[in-house]
């Protein structure tokens, strides 16, 4: 066999070990609402920010708005980062270690970058047009499991798109 062979199936074999080491785990929370597909976050440049920030994740999330997980990963499928809230705690744990927030809206804020409207988040993903300050939902693609909620008030502009596997 050649090197360049030799040299193919190596980096198969890893790419293949690292990806299913990779796989996303269980929840800790069975029974618990789940959703589960891709998102991508948009926010555009303002007073705190001279470059649009922009970024696409898969994601897991499990339960509501008081006690939950939600998982993000790479393309690839490696943890980007893992949240948890409940009554007592709301935690970040990303590759830069383990964060303790004040709220949910606090910890969501950190790990998408913007201020989203977590209850009417959890709504969209249950189907129903709830309202938020500033923010307008389109749920027009829901059947297909598309999500798009845009931001314009306060700026900078936001969007979120969610598209849910079933």
């Amino acid at each position: 066999m050649s090197l360049a062979k030799v040299l193919c199936l190596a980096v198969l074999s890893a790419t293949l070990l690292i990806a299913g080491c990779a796989a996303p785990r269980p929840s800790a929370m069975p029974g618990a609402p789940s959703w589960h597909g891709r998102l991508a976050v948009r926010v555009e440049p303002g007073p705190a920010q001279s470059q649009a920030l922009a970024y696409v994740a898969g994601f897991e999330l499990f339960g509501n708005l008081q006690e939950g997980e939600l998982m993000l990963y790479t393309p690839l499928g490696t943890t980007l980062a893992a949240l948890s809230w409940s009554a007592r705690a709301a935690v970040l744990r990303d590759a830069e270690g383990s964060q303790s927030f004040e709220s949910l809206e606090a910890l969501i804020k950190k790990a998408l970058g913007t201020e989203v409207p977590v209850e009417a988040l959890f709504a969209w993903l249950a189907g129903d047009t709830m309202s938020a300050a500033g923010w307008s939902a389109d749920l027009s693609g829901y059947a297909n499991g598309s999500i798009l909620a845009r931001r314009s008030q306060p700026t900078p502009a936001a969007e979120i798109r969610l598209l849910l596997e079933k």
